[in-house]
C-alpha cells in the first residue's frame, strides 16, 4: 500500500515539475495536427520558399509559426554565402530594423502603466529641445533655406507611438521635406551612428521642422527614436539595459541586442541587394548612409528605438507571443491585459474619415506602434480582423492573428527588396492549412 501511495506521489510530483518548468503560455515544440494545421498543406509553405530561393527573390532565411502555443514551424532555408556553402541556421541573428519598434512601444506601455508618463503627454515635458518645434512652411531651392511656422499643439507621446508628429525619415523623403533634413544633417539615421549618442540624435531631430502640425495625418518617421530617449529619461537607464532588464531577461530572449558581443557576431547574416534584373548579389552598402555592420561596432551609447536591434526568429517569436498571451509569458507578466488592449486598439479612427490616416483601404489602419486589421478589412486577406502587425527595412515581417492564437515570424536579410509579393503568398498558404 505503502508503495502505491509512493508511486503515486512521485507521479503527481513529476507532473508537477513538468508544468512548472513549461507554464501553459509558453512556447513548445509541437506538431501540426495538435496546432490543428494541415500537415499536407502546410507542406506547400517548403515548397514556395525554396521555389523563391530559385528564382532568385530571396537567399533564404528562417521562419517560424506557432499555433495555440505550438511551435509547427520552424525551418531554415537557403544559403548565407554566394558559394552556397554556409546555410541559413535556425539560430541566425538577422538585423530586425523597424522590427525593433514593437520593443520600443511595449516599453513605453510599461512606462504608462506604472503611472511614469502619460500617452496625451507632450514630448517637450521630457525632452526640451522639443520646446522649440516649428513646420516647415517655405523652402528656396536656390539657397536651400527655408521659412517656418509655430506648432498649434506640441508633440505628444500619442503622436510619436502613431507616427502623426510631422517627424519624417529624411532618407524616405523627398523634394524640399529631404533637403531640410539633409541640411540639418539627419540623414542615414534610425539603425546606429558612429559618434552620436542617443541623445544627441534625438536633439537633432528636434532641430529639423516638422513636415506637417502633429496630429495632422499619418507619415513614417524618426519618431520611435525620440520614444527610446525618453524612455531613457524616464526610467534613469540607458535604452539597452531598460530592455535587457523589463524585456529581454524576464523573458529569455538571450540573442537579442543593439551591439552583438563577440560570441555571437559569427551568427549575424549577411545582406544580400536585389538587382535591377532580379538577381541577388551581396550588398556592398545598406542602402542608408550607415555601415551594414553596425551590429557588430563598439556600444556608443546610441540606441535606435526605432530600428538598431539585430535578433533571432525564436527570441522574436517569443516576444510577440507574450502579446498574443495578453502580456504574459511563462509567468513573467510584462504588460497588462488591458494595457495590450489599449495598444491594439484603433488609433486613426478620425484621420481615416479625413483621409490621412495609415491607409485608404477601409480596415487596415493602425494602432500604438503596429499596424492593425480591422472589421473593415475582412477579406482583404485571410487574416483575421484583430490582426496587428509590422516589418523591417531588411525584409523582416512578424504578424499577430489574436482570432487563430496565430504568431508568424520571417527572417530574410534583404535591401532594396523587389517581390513584396512573397510574404502575401506565404500568408496564403499558412491560412489555407488552418484546419479548426
Amino acid at each position: 500500500m505503502r508503495l502505491k501511495f509512493l508511486v503515486f506521489f512521485l507521479l503527481i510530483a513529476f507532473q508537477f515539475s513538468v508544468s512548472a518548468q513549461h507554464s501553459p503560455n509558453a512556447l513548445l515544440e509541437g506538431t501540426a495536427e495538435l496546432a490543428g494545421i494541415s500537415e499536407k498543406r502546410i507542406q506547400l509553405l517548403d515548397q514556395f520558399i525554396q521555389d523563391n530561393i530559385t528564382k532568385g527573390f530571396i537567399p533564404g532565411g528562417v521562419f517560424l509559426i506557432a499555433r495555440d502555443n505550438q511551435i509547427f514551424y520552424h525551418k531554415s532555408f537557403g544559403f548565407r554565402s554566394t558559394d552556397k556553402k554556409v546555410a541559413y541556421q535556425k539560430d541566425d541573428i538577422f538585423r530586425i530594423a523597424s522590427m525593433t519598434k514593437a520593443i520600443t512601444t511595449v516599453a513605453v506601455m510599461q512606462l504608462y502603466e506604472q503611472g511614469k508618463i502619460g500617452l496625451d503627454d507632450p514630448v517637450q515635458n521630457y525632452i526640451p529641445a522639443f520646446k522649440n518645434s516649428k513646420v516647415l512652411d517655405k523652402f528656396n531651392e536656390k539657397d536651400s533655406s527655408y521659412t517656418t511656422l509655430p506648432v498649434k499643439s506640441p508633440i505628444t507621446i500619442r503622436e510619436l507611438l502613431t507616427h502623426t508628429s510631422g517627424i519624417a525619415y529624411g532618407d524616405f523623403a523627398s523634394g524640399a521635406l529631404r533637403a531640410v533634413y539633409i541640411k540639418r544633417g539627419v540623414m542615414g539615421v534610425g539603425l546606429s551612428h558612429p559618434s552620436w549618442t542617443t541623445e544627441e540624435l534625438v536633439n537633432r531631430i528636434a532641430e529639423v521642422p516638422l513636415a506637417f502640425q502633429p496630429g495632422e495625418r499619418w507619415m513614417y518617421g524618426l519618431n520611435m527614436e525620440v520614444l527610446g530617449r525618453i524612455i531613457e529619461v524616464v526610467s534613469g537607464s540607458r535604452l539597452s539595459d531598460y530592455y535587457r532588464k523589463n524585456i529581454f531577461e524576464p523573458l529569455g530572449m538571450k540573442n537579442t541586442f543593439f551591439y552583438l558581443p563577440k560570441e555571437k557576431q559569427n551568427k549575424l547574416v549577411p545582406i544580400y541587394s536585389q538587382q535591377e534584373d532580379g538577381t541577388l548579389e551581396m550588398a556592398v552598402n545598406s542602402g542608408m548612409s550607415v555601415s551594414m555592420n553596425y551590429p557588430l561596432q563598439a556600444d556608443n551609447n546610441h540606441y535606435a528605438g526605432g530600428g538598431g536591434l539585430s535578433s533571432t526568429a525564436m527570441d522574436y517569436a517569443v516576444f510577440i507571443q507574450m502579446l498574443l498571451n495578453n502580456g504574459n509569458y511563462n509567468g513573467k507578466q510584462i504588460l497588462g491585459r488591458k494595457t495590450v488592449e489599449a495598444m491594439t486598439s484603433d488609433q486613426m479612427i478620425s484621420l481615416n474619415k479625413l483621409g490621412n490616416g495609415y491607409s485608404k483601404k477601409p480596415g487596415e489602419t493602425f494602432c500604438l506602434g503596429f499596424s492593425l486589421l480591422t472589421d473593415q478589412g475582412r477579406g482583404i486577406s485571410s487574416k483575421s480582423p484583430g490582426t496587428f502587425e509590422w516589418g523591417g527595412y531588411f525584409n523582416t515581417k512578424f504578424f499577430i492573428d489574436p482570432k487563430e492564437s496565430l504568431i508568424f515570424v520571417g527572417m530574410t536579410q534583404i535591401v532594396g527588396a523587389r517581390h513584396g509579393e512573397f510574404w502575401d503568398r506565404l500568408t496564403a498558404i499558412l491560412y489555407g492549412a488552418i484546419g479548426d
